[in-house]
């Protein structure tokens, strides 16, 4: 029943799960005590449990022919736990590795790493969004617009989005990423000689620079810290809301414990503020609040308060963590790797000499390194290392594609990370190697580029499968914020690169970088302590 008609009715799941014996019991028992009724619940409870495990460990259940750990088979609960270690996306590869491209994960739940598969499952027809942002927003009725299920009413909600993220718009947002980028690097500049945490910095930078873009600014962390914990708030929720990622129910159950959703609730009345001063002060430059606010067409109306709120909150969440994580691992990559250091220092020099402006992103299109550099540090640390699920509706056919079959109520997982480290996409998986990129575009030859350090010898196959390649997702519903992030990218590391010179902190160990990275929902940064110096070419 609850496969075809899930709900999330509490009163609906107390009936059924206290309803039933305690009517039996109430109608059969000759003496009713307390006793009685307990022992009749506790009964029930244990043997629908029990018969609920054989089912979905039994060849009735319509995935039972898909290879994957007991557990998982059994419940949910185990994966859900993994998540809460932030380890998921090497759980999940080493799942993969074992049991092959097609891994049952959880009850009604595949993990697929083909990379063939990729458009039929994302692309124009693919299978809708699945009910995740249920849980890790506690909320079964008001999820943001990347969780909405409705194939049609998600991509209506993204049409702001998509004006307010056009080629077009971005040329408006030039002079905010400018701005935030000469302030971040005159904060450096005072830390000269100093140890930086340079992710904490990538944090700040990013977080009001989004608050710009979204809300027309609101946010200072750059220059006043974090007094108010707004970033503590939602690195705690996206851990706390990882679990419920997966249980989507056992979130919405946690939505109505007020401990529970107090650091969540803080940080959306923080984003309602934001909303609300926004629309008090009015349109004094085409942000992207402008176009979310319909206000680039007058003949519509404003969209629902609340909707204005939760689509705020997403472009700063979705920008600001993502674009962290990518600029943390691009110099982490970059230090670990003096050669590609020196290779595109040189590039930021020839295009952005002492003296140019490096927040002036025409060069940008002609700085092929630069775009292979980011694209590689994207592939071994994707900021979104395991998507959100897609889901085949349960009253709706099922999914094939070739020899796959994917019945009603499955709920399907690409995790990029373990696509982009499987070697039938990428030579030398786990190895930093830029160049790749370059060969894969014709740039340069395959015998004229320097092998990876993991290479035995110069001569070995060469593959390159870009549709494996998932940093922002795949088809209609990826991630619309793409050509920002990748200019604010672009931006920053031109901009550091032209002015400091940098090195890894004394005694910090890189190993410690990939150890210590966290996967929930959006990956986590590691320390990456950093000693800078000023460029005196600079």
């Amino acid at each position: 029943m609850f496969r075809r008609h899930e709900t999330y009715s509490i009163a609906i799941h107390a009936l059924l799960l206290f309803g039933a014996p305690l009517l039996l019991t109430v109608g059969t028992a000759s003496t009713l005590t307390f006793g009685v009724l307990l022992s009749a619940c506790w009964t029930y409870l244990v043997t629908l449990i029990l018969s609920i495990l054989l089912y979905r460990l039994s060849h009735l259940h319509p995935l039972s022919k898909y290879p994957g750990p007991i557990c998982c088979r059994a419940s949910k609960l185990w994966h859900a736990c993994v998540v809460l270690k932030g380890r998921q996306h090497e759980y999940l590869q080493a799942l993969h590795e074992r049991y092959g491209d097609v891994v049952r994960i959880g009850p009604n739940d595949l993990s697929i790493r083909d990379a063939s598969l990729i458009p039929a499952i994302l692309g124009a027809s693919g299978v809708p969004k699945g009910p995740n942002f249920h849980g890790s927003m506690l909320t079964a009725t008001n999820p943001p617009m990347v969780g909405i299920q409705d194939t049609r009413l998600h991509l209506a909600r993204r049409r702001p989005w998509a004006r307010g993220l056009a080629l077009s718009a971005l040329k408006e947002y030039h002079r905010l990423v400018g701005k935030r980028t000469n302030q971040l690097v005159h904060l450096l500049e005072n830390r000269h000689g100093t140890v930086v945490v340079l992710g904490e910095m990538f944090d700040y930078f990013s977080y009001d620079l989004m608050c710009d873009m979204a809300f027309g600014g609101g946010a200072e962390l750059m220059e006043e810290g974090d007094p108010k914990q707004v970033w503590c708030l939602l690195t705690e929720g996206l851990e706390a809301g990882a679990s419920f990622h997966q249980m989507d129910w056992l979130g919405v159950y946690f939505g109505h414990i007020p401990a529970v959703v107090k650091p969540l609730q803080t940080f959306l009345t923080h984003g309602k503020t934001l909303a609300l001063e926004r629309m008090q002060r009015g349109s004094t430059r085409r942000d992207l609040f402008h176009y979310l606010n319909e206000e680039d067409l007058p003949e519509r109306t404003s969209p629902p308060l609340q909707q204005l709120v939760d689509d705020g909150i997403l472009a700063i969440v979705g920008g600001s963590d993502t674009t962290s994580s990518c600029l943390t691992s691009v110099f982490f990559a970059l230090l670990t790797h003096p050669e590609t250091y020196v290779k595109l220092q040189a590039e930021v020099d020839k295009y952005y000499p002492a003296g140019e402006n490096p927040c002036a992103t025409k060069q940008h299109r002609d700085m092929t390194y630069l775009h292979a550099v980011i694209n590689e540090a994207l592939r071994l640390f994707p900021p979104v290392m395991t998507l959100s699920t897609r889901k085949v509706p349960a009253r709706a056919p099922g999914v094939h594609i070739r020899s796959l079959y994917i019945p009603p109520g499955t709920s399907i997982s690409i995790p990029p990370y373990a696509l982009q480290r499987d070697p039938r996409n990428f030579s030398f998986p786990s190895a930093f190697w830029p160049e790749r990129w370059l060969i894969a575009s014709g740039q340069i030859k395959l015998e004229d580029a320097p092998p990876p350090a993991a290479a035995s010898s110069r001569t070995f196959e060469f593959v390159h499968n870009e549709v494996a390649f998932m940093a922002f997702s795949h088809g209609p519903m990826n991630c619309v914020g793409k050509g920002f992030a990748l200019q604010e990218i672009r931006t920053v590391v031109c901009a550091l690169l032209q002015r400091f010179s940098f090195r890894l902190g004394e005694g910090w160990d890189p190993r410690e970088y990939e150890a210590t990275v966290r996967d929930y929902i959006v990956s986590s940064r590691p320390a990456l302590p950093v000693i800078l110096e000023r460029r005196t070419s600079s």
